[in-house]
């Protein structure tokens, strides 16, 4: 299955829809007024293929456009907060090995209306590639970061900026043209810490791609949310957002502390470094923003491989972060949570396997329960081998 990604504002609809390819449908990013509001799946071998296309994207729409269209249609006044003055921002990809996805990211960057120092950290590279590339573009620094993981990263990035706020976006995504200024705008609440916003698919060339975007992807809805801890659980911070598209405060390091270097890719724990960012600055009584107007486009992982570790690494994460919660910062919450989310597991496990319109070569369930279940040994594993590499580096 292969379904095309369309940018797609109903105030100004294209005259030809249909794709050239041997595509079966398409997801389609609906805007209005320049404004993402919802998105929409067509099929494109069904009756509805003769249908005027607007039509077609309205019935398969959900409430949000049509929200946004009657606002439009009444000259509401705009919702979007206006500060006077946006903040000083940095702009960070954290990369490794990865040129072709990195020189799509910075060509993005740049070629935004807001211009931002904008810093590539390289993590732990195998080769020069990645320096060579980021030497091609003038007003771009480059930062090598030798101990890998994408959390040593973002801690490097945050030691080696200056601006108020430090805007993240990973090397495998897009920004939007309005991306960075739509989250900067949201920071003039001092209890704000974090921003994020909405990405969505660069493309649904492959049963993986799509099966991740089915399973939620990286979207968290079309509605502007502010959240904290009353409305929010912090267990579930994921729900706020995403580290592929975030801005932080610079001084949320002295608000929360450093991203935990025993999380996320290039360690044992494998993903969650943004999501327990995220926890604790809930559990600190700060708030986090999400705003679907910040919007950036991601290339997911394109194999049912590379899906199915994505798909283990986030188990492994969650569980890793109730068994830091539980052990190391002594939070009973963490037991009742970690029972509640083995039993769901559990239950998935032997439930009868669900079946999908695209196919998967691996039981979905049982990856997230062996991701589960490997979590608490892998963080603790990988808490003592990020405490012996900081030593070493103090060291060296």
């Amino acid at each position: 299955m292969r379904l095309a990604v369309r940018d797609i504002d109903i105030l100004d609809l294209p005259p030809d829809f249909e794709p050239t390819d041997d595509y079966q449908g398409a997801l389609v990013l609906i805007r209005v007024a320049g404004r993402p509001c919802g998105q929409a799946v067509i099929a494109f071998d069904s009756d509805g293929g003769k249908m005027p296309i607007k039509d077609r994207i309205l019935s398969a729409a959900s409430s949000s456009v049509f929200e946004a269209w009657l606002r439009h249609r009444l000259a509401l006044p705009d919702p979007s907060p206006t500060p006077s003055q946006l903040p000083k921002a940095s702009v960070v990809i954290c990369t490794r090995d990865r040129t072709e996805d990195l020189e799509r990211c910075l060509t993005g960057l740049l070629a935004m209306p807001d211009k931002a120092d904008i810093l590539v950290v390289d993590n732990a590279p195998s080769n020069e590639a990645t320096r060579d590339l980021v030497g091609r573009f003038d007003t771009v620094r480059y930062l090598r970061e030798p101990r890998p993981g994408l959390d040593v990263a973002r801690n490097t990035a945050l030691r080696n900026t200056e601006a108020d706020v430090v805007a993240f976006i990973d090397d495998d995504a897009v920004p939007d043209p309005l991306w960075l200024r739509t989250l900067l705008r949201n920071f003039e609440d001092p209890l704000v810490l974090a921003v994020t916003g909405l990405t969505m698919a660069a493309e649904l060339e492959t049963d993986s791609q799509i099966a991740f975007q089915h399973f939620g992807g990286f979207c968290r809805g079309f509605r502007r949310q502010v959240y904290d801890a009353y409305n929010l659980d912090p267990f579930t911070g994921w729900h706020a957002g995403a580290g592929v598209n975030m801005a932080l405060r610079r001084t949320i390091v002295d608000a929360v502390g450093w991203f935990d270097e025993a999380l996320d890719a290039g360690t044992l724990s494998l993903a969650g470094g943004d999501t327990d960012m995220f926890r604790r600055v809930l559990e600190a009584g700060y708030r986090i923003i999400y705003d679907p107007e910040a919007l950036n486009w991601h290339r997911h992982r394109r194999s049912s491989k590379e899906l199915q570790q994505q798909m283990y690494g986030y188990e492994v994460a969650s569980f890793a972060i109730l068994t830091k919660a539980l052990l190391f910062e002594g939070n009973p919450r963490a037991i009742p949570r970690m029972f509640r989310s083995y039993s769901r597991l559990l239950r998935r496990l032997f439930q009868p396997r669900r079946t999908h319109q695209f196919s998967l070569p691996y039981n979905d369930a049982l990856t997230q329960v062996r991701g589960a279940v490997s979590g608490p040994v892998r963080y603790l594993r990988a808490r003592a081998r990020a405490r012996a590499g900081e030593a070493g580096h103090k060291r060296g």
